[in-house]
This record gives structure tokens, C-alpha cells and sequence, in this order.
């Protein structure tokens, strides 16, 4: 699943350092425009609905909290 969501991360930015951030948000290689084509790709990969209320930036930081997010929806966490 990690390398689906990074191949979808590197659609956004290709020239961004996903693999090595801690932190999407505050070291900018996320910004909330990308954030809503991110949920968009990660609904019609994998097959879910991300509700609203978990579209927020702490769900986005990492390839973890993507992980979660995706699992939570696929019924899987």
C-alpha cells in the first residue's frame, strides 16, 4: 500500500523528497490544493470515500497517517 500512496504523492510533486520527510505540511511538499487532489487520487485508487471531517491537515503529515487514513475507509484499521 506504501508504494501505491508514494507513486500518487510523486504524481503531485515528482521532484519532492517523500521518501525522507517526516513532515508533509510544514516542510511545504503539501499544501491544501494538493491535499484535496491527493484524497481524490487515494478515493479512485483504492476505492473509498474519504469523509470531510478527516480531510485536515494532521491526516496528511507522513506515509503513515495516509496509511491509517486509507485503512480507516477500506475497513482495514
Amino acid at each position: 500500500m506504501k508504494e501505491r500512496i508514494l507513486s500518487i504523492l510523486k504524481e503531485l510533486g515528482t521532484d519532492r523528497d517523500y521518501e525522507n520527510s517526516t513532515d508533509f505540511i510544514d516542510e511545504g511538499l503539501l499544501d491544501s490544493f494538493e491535499i484535496v487532489e491527493l484524497v481524490e487520487k487515494l478515493e479512485e485508487e483504492f476505492g473509498i470515500e474519504i469523509g470531510g471531517r478527516d480531510i485536515v491537515p494532521e491526516n496528511f503529515t507522513n506515509m503513515e497517517t495516509i496509511e491509517k487514513l486509507v485503512l480507516k475507509y477500506k475497513g482495514e484499521a
